[in-house]
C-alpha cells in the first residue's frame, strides 16, 4: 500500500498519542478514560487541529467504521492539500453514534473538513493489520515492488521540491506541536 509522505508523518505521532494515553503510570489501561476527558475538551481542541492533527485526531479513536477500505487505501495516497470533500467520502467514513457530536463541532470549525478526513486516515491505518508494527523497511520494500510494477513516478510518495528536498513537514508539525502543549503547561514529550 503507498502512503503519503503526509499520513506517513502523522501515523507515528499518532499511534504514539494512543500509547501514551492508554496506560497510567502504574500501568493500568486507561484508554477508555482518558479518550472520554480528552473529548470532553474537544472546544479547546479543536484549536490544534490544524497545527497537531495527529493529537486531536485521538479523540475520533473507534469512533469510524469504514465499509469501502479501497476508498480509504486511496485517500491515504493524498497529500494534505488534495484530499477530497468530506461529504465525498460519506459512503466510505461512517461515524459512530457518538462521535457525531464530536464531528459536528469539527465541521464548525475553519478546516473541520480537512481534519475530520485527516482524523478518518489515521484511524483508518491504525485499525489495519500490522499498522502498528509497520517499519520503514517494511514501507521501503512496498515502494520498491509498487515502482517496478508501475514503471512511471506518478505515484511517489513525497513531495520534494526542485532541489530534491524534502521539507521535513511533519517533524516540525511535531516539534511545534510538542512547543505548544509544553506553553499550555503539559510536560514536553521529548
Amino acid at each position: 500500500m503507498t502512503i503519503s509522505r503526509f499520513f506517513n508523518d502523522l501515523r507515528s505521532g499518532y499511534q504514539s498519542e494512543l500509547d501514551d494515553l492508554t496506560f497510567d503510570s502504574e500501568g493500568r489501561d486507561v484508554l477508555r478514560q482518558r479518550l472520554a476527558d480528552k473529548r470532553k475538551e474537544m472546544g479547546f481542541l479543536v484549536r490544534m487541529m490544524e497545527l497537531s492533527p495527529e493529537m486531536v485526531a485521538v479523540v475520533f479513536h473507534q469512533g469510524f467504521k469504514f465499509p469501502l477500505p479501497a476508498v480509504m487505501d486511496g485517500l491515504l495516497r493524498h497529500e494534505a492539500d488534495e484530499f477530497p470533500e468530506w461529504h465525498t467520502l460519506a459512503d466510505a467514513v461512517v461515524l459512530e453514534p457518538w462521535a457525531q457530536s464530536l464531528a459536528q463541532t469539527v465541521l464548525a470549525e475553519p478546516g473541520g473538513e480537512w481534519f475530520l478526513t485527516v482524523a478518518a486516515g489515521l484511524e483508518f491505518m491504525a485499525g489495519k493489520p500490522g499498522a502498528r508494527s509497520a517499519q520503514a523497511g517494511d514501507d521501503d520494500e512496498d515502494d520498491e515492488s509498487d515502482n517496478e510494477n508501475d514503471g512511471d513516478d506518478e505515484t511517489d510518495e513525497f513531495d520534494l521540491d526542485d532541489n530534491g528536498d524534502d521539507h521535513g513537514d511533519g517533524a516540525t508539525r511535531k516539534e511545534a506541536g510538542n512547543d505548544w502543549m509544553v506553553g499550555q503547561g503539559f510536560d514536553s514529550k521529548d
